[in-house]
């Protein structure tokens, strides 16, 4: 004892007592999963208060010389069955009131203060202790670690009070809404209505992606009035904070601190109302319990759990099931096997990382890979799937992208461009050990004009993102029936089982021929005819990856700009063969389009549609402002362009030249779009790239978008240069047949809500990855993939 006392006041120097801004480690190693939980424990730096496991702490010794440490070692408690009650979950929530109980044991905490290298130890809290120690030892055991801060309650996000309900407007027009009977003002639907706060109307909710649901006349009524608040009766009870708001204008459900004013205002009496319909909440929940939720979680099989190396699950942060299901087949390749397992030891990874290894990137991600495929923390003994939680991983490659970084739910292709990215760019010193480069290949278009002359234009990409060609459907004859009894059930009002559902059946050849189809490229401008024509377009690529990803487009825009899930199944072999869709580029006898002659004006702008200048010309206005009515509503139709003319008739500019107009357009784009279609979840910056590319037409922007996934990448891959030729060099390139090494499935309407788990072929076998849970996969759902992974076979 008096040892280690006279060890630890040597180097009192090194103690420091932390200051509120100091960031404090003390839940997770950095370089490991170890916990307080852990065998060992876990050891606190008492100079930079990062933590480490009992078989790391030494390196950090060695590293930074910091030799005092506080040890958090905590121990399991016995309880009893009895003291464990399981009840059904009511809300979308975990480890809260009515939500999924966490089920975690409770433990006793012990500490001591420990000196390296001869790890002599002294208890803690003791009052023989320097008061330095003791104030040091108190604060971090006080203060909040920061993997707490960086964590929130999953599934349940907090509504927020809505901006416009202070100041709603409500209209006097004498409407009491009665206490039942409800009717939708515009159709038949007696359930999912909506009261608008302002108006009072009636009106029935969104149509789902399967059909179910309303027929749009709610939201319909917001775009035409822009009234902002509406409550979903039957939801409207006593208990007020459990009625259903929602916002059109902020699109979400929010809080209205007056709804009782609101309410009254159109004669309703809370009190004595039932609820006799699901909030949006629940009826999220609820999808839990559906027919393909349950069959891509395979919840019917008792699935048989997996332990050992390469069978570790990863906790769900709140919504981070997309980054799991992602990373989880990420590190099957072999590109991420070598470069953050195989080949890289977690010593050497935190011997290269800077001062703070939480913050490096190259570290944390070896710091999951040996989480994932060293098999410590995936051990038979375990009373349950724990899996670790990848806690540092995500706060580093959130970092430099603001989405990642809230718990709100995420497109697994976003996030997979963004990890791709990511890793190619903190590798750039050493290109050989980057993963990425394995995923990336060529593309090439080709492009015919009516002359017969051609131009080529290459771009490299990650993904190959694939149209869904539902007039490819295998089971049409099914189909036709299927509509038939679902016409039927809803005449007499009854909805179809979900076992009854049938789903259009799409051979995922269909999807890769329609990719290499050739296209028509409308107003493309030749070189050769100095005219806008119609060209057209094939594409091809120019090398084959190692790993080839790709995308099926389930998610697209339909009338109102309202994104829908493609109800599909997509017919996945287990081997495909893409040697076909290689691009030849500059055929013999193959004239290539000239470049623009010096001071020609190559107009790019759209051209107005001839129909509607001749109607508009009908009607009295002259041909100028009929062509820009025309080309700045997009050629959509005469109404449009008649309201944009009245609207538009004393703007300084209206009688500028339309070539002036077009080289004016890309400077700017209507904000009021760019926030439609962040509202949809993209970035601002794609969402301006879009609108510029497609003339502010924000369905057409839409379409841009999920047609160029990669949009938001920081790097332009678009390029025609030798120097792309000499980089295209470096990619892998080989034979074109690939295996299906696993796939990403998602369920829900959006993919910023629902559930992704990832199914990937390990030695022969499917295996299930859902989170922390592990399992032998009975029936992998192969046909409701997201994002499908394949290897190519060398053999």
């Amino acid at each position: 004892m008096v040892d280690a006392m006279e060890d630890l006041r040597a180097h009192l120097h090194r103690v420091r007592i932390p200051e509120p801004t100091n960031r404090i480690f003390k839940q997770e190693c950095c370089v490991s999963f170890d916990t307080p939980k852990s065998k060992g424990g876990l050891y606190v730096d008492m100079s930079s208060f990062l933590a480490f496991g009992e078989d790391f702490v030494d390196w950090n010794y060695q590293k930074t010389g910091n030799p005092v440490y506080l040890h958090i070692k905590q121990t399991k408690k016995v309880v009893s069955e009895e003291d464990r009650p399981s009840k059904k979950p009511t809300i979308l929530a975990i480890g809260v009131e009515g939500g999924f109980g966490s089920g975690e044991p409770q433990y006793e905490e012990s500490c001591s203060i420990i000196i390296l290298p001869h790890y002599a130890s002294l208890p803690f809290p003791s009052v023989v202790l320097p008061e330095k120690v003791r104030l040091a030892a108190d604060a971090i055991l006080l203060a909040e670690g920061v993997e707490r801060k960086e964590q929130v309650s999953a599934w349940v996000a907090e509504k927020q009070a809505s901006a416009y309900a202070m100041n709603l407007p409500q209209i006097d027009n004498d409407i009491i809404v009665p206490p039942s009977g409800w009717k939708c003002a515009k159709c038949d639907k007696t359930d999912n209505l909506w009261l608008n706060l302002t108006d009072g109307m009636i009106l029935c909710g969104r149509k789902n992606w399967d059909g179910t649901g309303g027929n749009n006349h709610a939201i319909d009524h917001y775009n035409e009035t822009k009234y902002p608040l509406a409550v979903k009766l039957g939801t409207i009870t006593a208990d007020l904070e459990a009625a259903d708001v929602f916002s059109y204008p902020e699109d979400e459900s929010v809080i209205d601190p007056l709804l009782p004013h609101h309410l009254a205002h159109f004669g309703i009496d809370f009190s004595s109302l039932q609820k006799t319909e699901m909030t949006t909440a629940e009826r999220e929940l609820d999808q839990n319990t559906n027919f393909d939720w349950n069959r891509l979680q395979e919840s019917a099989e008792a699935l048989q759990p997996l332990f050992g190396p390469g069978y570790t699950g990863l906790v769900n942060l709140g919504n981070s099931c997309y980054l799991a299901a992602t990373m989880q087949v990420a590190y099957t390749t072999n590109a991420f096997v070598s470069r953050y397992f195989a080949n890289r030891s977690l010593k050497s990874a935190f011997d290269d990382a800077p001062a703070d290894p939480t913050v490096d990137l190259n570290m944390q991600l070896t710091k999951l890979g040996h989480g994932l495929l060293s098999g410590r923390y995936s051990s038979p003994s375990s009373e349950k799937q724990e899996g670790i939680p990848p806690q540092m991983f995500k706060t580093v490659i959130a970092a430099s992208h603001p989405e990642f970084s809230t718990m709100r739910q995420q497109d697994a292709l976003e996030y997979f461009l963004h990890l791709l990215e990511q890793v190619e760019r903190v590798n750039a010193g050493n290109p050989k050990l980057d993963p990425s480069r394995n995923f990336k290949f060529g593309i090439e278009d080709r492009i015919q004009c009516p002359s017969g002359k051609v131009t080529y234009n290459r771009r490299y990409d990650y993904i190959l993102s694939l149209n869904i060609p539902l007039h490819a459907a295998t089971n049409k004859d099914q189909l036709e029936e299927f509509q038939k009894l679902k016409t039927q059930a809803e005449s007499e009002g009854k909805d179809m089982a979900a076992g009854e559902i049938v789903r259009p059946r799409v051979p995922l050849e269909a999807c890769l021929a329609s990719y290499s189809a050739p296209e028509e490229v409308m107003d493309f401008y030749s070189t050769a005819l100095k005219a806008k024509a119609t060209a057209t377009k094939t594409t091809g690529l120019t090398s084959f990856p190692d790993y080839l990803v790709l995308h099926m487009r389930k998610f697209v825009m339909e009338d109102g700009w309202v994104p829908k899930k493609l109800d599909v199944y997509i017919d996945v072999p287990d081997i495909i063969d893409i040697s076909h869709m290689r691009s030849k580029g500059l055929q013999p006898g193959e004239e290539i389009l000239p470049e623009s002659i010096d001071g020609e004006a190559e107009f790019t702008g759209p051209v107005a549609n001839e129909d509607i200048v001749s109607q508009l010309l009908s009607m009295g206005f002259g041909q100028l402002l009929c062509e820009k009515a025309a080309i700045n509503t997009s050629n959509v139709g005469v109404e449009e362009a008649m309201n944009w003319l009245l609207s538009h008739m004393d703007d300084p500019d209206i009688d500028e030249p339309i070539s002036h107009m077009s080289q004016k357009a890309p400077a700017s784009v209507d904000q009021s779009k760019v926030d439609t279609l962040i509202s949809f979840g993209f970035q601002e910056e794609v969402a301006r790239k879009a609108l510029i590319s497609t003339g502010g037409d924000i369905e057409k922007a839409t379409d841009w978008i999920f047609s160029n996934p990669n949009a938001a990448s920081s790097s332009d891959m678009d390029t025609s240069s030798s120097g792309a030729a000499a980089a295209e060099a470096e990619l892998p390139d080989g034979p074109g047949r690939y295996m299906l090494l696993g796939f990403v499935s998602h369920m829900g309407t959006s993919t910023h809500c629902g559930h992704y788990v990832a199914h990937i072929k390990k030695d022969g076998k499917w295996v299930l990855y859902n989170d922390e849970k592990v399992g032998a996969s009975v029936n992998p759902p192969k046909d409701m993939g997201y994002l499908y992974f394949f290897e190519r076979l060398t053999e």
